[in-house]
């Protein structure tokens, strides 16, 4: 039983709070399913507007209470969870379970409730997705996660698989019989993902089955709440466009490509629309929701939101509010396209990538012609405006400040044989990064890897995994922060100790890759699956290679990892356009030994004249600015033009952070950024 609240009627009456106790319980469980940064913030506002100290400190101890009084159940992957899911879908006549990564928004990051490939099978990679049967399964990622899956699995309960080596659909076809009804969560699936694997299943008798209810979820006790984390305006001196000016521009490119509705499911088109900001998932200031604009004629069309308004702030409801916005719960979404439907005539966009299955099948149920295609707010949102570009330029000059203070704390930290380990170097990092303006938190959990750990492309340090430094190896340490006007993401490999020859060697290789994408030259309408082979070029020479994509985009105080840009030997259509931020991160990972990686963001240029040229040329900009290890680097081995690029970048880095640092760590720069 539930320890009496101090939260009590009279202390929410005194405060002019519209809950009672039970409606606050609600909402705390909320707080508790986001992630636990929340908990630091703002979030008695969603409460009342005007608490006062003694309902503050109530609604501490309460959110306190709430959380000791959380069941804890089975480990995740445990037989007992399996067991379970097993006994679900023998009640509800399946043979096997899809258990996808995403939840209903397609996004990298889920909120804890939503985390049930973890949940199932133990493995906690960002990309990947499971089968569970009555008598065996399978878990499948991509190479990023090689070794991880391996250590997360049960290999007794679950196969872990790469995709190298099985896809979803070429494990059923191999393992599954005429009978087995295969049951999904619509919800949990794309049209585009779901019509792939029909097809592939199409010479079987393999049915599959759309549930009303998700096993994982029924059969899991202890699941945490919906996450209720407050939301809160993106104001313009960092969006640099007002919402109705992004309403306006996609209303127009909805007429254009004559639909009278687009459905937007992505959580961080949404955002951008909006310039609205929250905190439901790790790492990214997103609040989970769909919006819906309807084209009724007018400059801006009709807009709804589908959100949970307890988390909107006063803030955020009043520009809502000043702009129109229709605001609906969550689950009134699937009435309201059936509403939208039965209007007739209705041609609606839905975004091929993120729209649940559920929702595209309940337009066309309803009589709306759905048109799928890429995310109408993606290239906007890639195309970063003028004031945007100007704030990712600011946040990397503070990151850099915070990042050269870390590396020079560790020297010294070293120096003066202190013990260190992995989670203790990644930990002074992020208190560096605190200490700077606009600073939101983490952008993705720091990889902290020494020796063999850095091996390990996506390894995050736990208490059982973390190693203590040790000379003679390497420490790779990728990280990145949240800033109000800007998203960055660095990897810098350090020696520790005395580096081998060979170290040098396959460091000065990545080194010779990354320079050699910085200072690529392009016309308009480049891939950047064209451009990627010139950060491998080095490394292919000496028969070696890395397992992941070379660049990703990056949003602007939103998703680390945004689309559509890539640089990746995987094709991606989308051409490389001005304004769009991508990170130059090549790599090398020698098993059971060390992890290499290096990672600057960079910006694509205007095009511009080249000399004796007839095109004009897109190019980059480096916004990173944090030196590399000069103890690693092989200058022999450098063309003059790689040698005066080090050096120049190394000049900038100087001059831009010099003037922030204190003496000791500026005079650290001096050292660490001398030309070679």
């Amino acid at each position: 039983m539930s320890a009496s609240s101090p939260v009590t009627t009279s202390l929410l009456s005194a405060a002019k709070s519209p809950y009672s106790p039970a409606e606050v319980d609600a909402i705390l469980l909320g707080i508790l399913g986001a992630p636990r940064e929340v908990r630091q913030q703002g979030w008695h506002a969603l409460i009342t507007s005007s608490a006062q100290a003694e309902l503050v400190d109530a609604l501490n101890a309460r959110l306190e209470q709430l959380g000791a009084e959380r069941a804890v159940g089975a480990a995740p992957g445990s037989p007992e969870r399996v067991k379970a899911l097993r006994e679900a879908m023998d009640a509800h006549g399946v043979t096997g379970f899809l258990v996808p990564r995403g939840d209903r928004y397609q996004g990298e990051y889920v909120p804890a409730c939503a985390d049930r490939l973890a949940h199932a099978t133990g493995f906690t990679g960002s990309a990947g997705g499971a089968i569970i049967t009555r008598d065996g399964g399978a878990v499948f990622t991509d190479g990023r996660y090689a070794i991880q899956i391996k250590q997360q699995v049960n290999s007794d309960l679950l196969s872990p698989l790469l995709y190298s080596e099985s896809s979803l659909s070429q494990w059923m076809v191999e393992h599954l019989g005429e009978r087995d009804v295969i049951g999904f969560d619509p919800w949990l699936m794309t049209p585009q993902t779901f019509d792939a694997l029909c097809e592939k299943l199409a010479r079987t008798s393999i049915t599959l089955r759309a549930l009303e209810t998700n096993l994982v979820d029924a059969t899991w006790p202890d699941r945490p709440a919906e996450p209720l984390a407050p939301v809160f305006p993106h104001p313009p001196e960092f969006a640099g466009m007002a919402s109705a000016e992004k309403r306006a521009e996609l209303l127009c490119a909805l007429r254009k490509q004559g639909a009278t509705a687009c459905l937007l499911t992505a959580t961080e088109a949404t955002a951008w629309l909006l310039n609205l900001r929250g905190g439901d998932v790790p790492f990214t200031p997103l609040a989970l929701g769909y919006s819906l604009c309807i084209d009724d004629g007018s400059e801006l069309g009709e807009l709804h939101l589908f959100m949970d308004a307890r988390k909107l702030t006063r803030a955020a409801y009043m520009e809502l509010e000043a702009g129109g916005v229709h605001i609906h719960e969550l689950e009134t979404i699937l009435s309201m396209l059936t509403r939208l439907g039965q209007r007739g005539h209705q041609r609606v966009h839905c975004d091929k990538r993120s729209a649940p299955l559920k929702l595209v099948q309940a337009l066309k149920a309803a009589g709306a012609q759905v048109i799928t295609g890429q995310d109408p707010t993606a290239l906007p949102r890639a195309r970063k405006n003028s004031v945007e570009r100007e704030g990712t330029r600011a946040a990397h000059v503070r990151d850099g400040v915070a990042v050269v203070k870390f590396l020079h704390w560790l020297d010294a930290e070293l120096a003066r044989e202190q013990p260190m380990d992995e989670i203790t170097a990644s930990d002074q990092l992020e208190a560096f990064r605190a200490q700077g303006e606009h600073f939101r938190g983490l952008s993705f959990p720091s990889i902290s890897g020494l020796g063999p750990n850095g091996a390990i492309i996506h390894y995050r340090a736990t208490q059982e995994s973390r190693r203590t430094f040790t000379p003679h190896t390497l420490y790779l340490i990728d990280s990145g922060a949240q800033y109000s006007d800007g998203t960055t993401d660095i990897t810098r490999t350090l020696a520790v100790g005395e580096p081998t020859e060979q170290m040098k060697l396959h460091v000065t290789l990545v080194l010779k890759g990354m320079i050699q994408l910085t200072l690529a030259r392009f016309p308009a309408g480049t891939l950047g699956t064209q451009l990627d082979l010139l950060a491998r070029q080095a490394l292919w020479q000496h028969g070696l290679n890395f397992a992941h994509g070379t660049g990703h985009g990056v949003g602007s105080y939103l998703s680390v990892h945004e689309g559509p840009q890539s640089i990746s030997p995987r094709h991606n259509d989308t051409a490389l356009e001005p304004g769009m931020i991508l990170s130059n991160e090549p790599g090398f990972y020698k098993e059971d030994a060390y992890g290499i990686r290096l990672e600057n963001l960079i910006m694509v240029t205007p095009p511009e004249p080249i000399a004796g040229g007839e095109v004009d040329m897109l190019g980059f900009e480096t916004l990173t600015l944090v030196p590399f290890d000069l103890r690693l680097i092989r200058a022999d081995l450098l063309t003059p033009r790689e040698t005066d690029w080090l050096n120049a970048y190394h000049g900038r880095v100087r001059a831009a952070l010099s003037p922030l640092l204190d003496e000791a760590a500026r005079a650290w720069l001096e050292q660490a950024t001398r030309s070679i």
